[in-house]
């Protein structure tokens, strides 16, 4: 599995990985290495870590780098222990809901391939499950 976080220079800003249109998620279908040219194309796989918000993922950050210690990351900032354990069971919450949706969205797929259902029903069911 390829991680891969991509950066907008020197804002460092992460990109969406929702496609602006639908919502669903977008695939990397190409990479390129800048100082010797070579470029890839195809299919890579993206976790579900890559689709949290950018604020989600910073956390995550400091609570690695805090040896996933609640402790050592309520010294090393301002929120205090419950703060913290609430925070990470609202992202626990929310990469489980992640998790579901797209096992959902994959399930509509599915149908539709198999011509269980139209176009337009999977549409339907795609943008009630993406909250359009």
């Amino acid at each position: 599995m390829l991680i891969v976080l991509i950066y907008i220079n020197m804002a460092k800003k992460l990109l969406s990985t929702s496609c602006p249109s639908c919502g669903l998620p977008m695939q990397t279908a190409a990479m390129s290495c800048a100082p010797c040219g070579v470029k890839i194309e195809g299919n890579f796989s993206q976790t579900f870590f890559n689709r949290l918000s950018p604020e989600n993922q910073k956390f995550l950050e400091q609570y690695l780098l805090a040896g996933f210690s609640i402790k050592t990351l309520e010294q090393r900032g301002p929120q205090g222990y419950a703060a913290i354990r609430s925070r990470l069971d609202r992202l626990m919450a929310n990469y489980e809901a992640l998790k579901k949706m797209d096992a959902q969205k994959k399930a509509v797929l599915e149908q539709l391939r198999k011509d269980q259902i139209t176009v337009a029903e999977a549409k339907e069911k795609l943008e009630k499950l993406s909250g359009d």
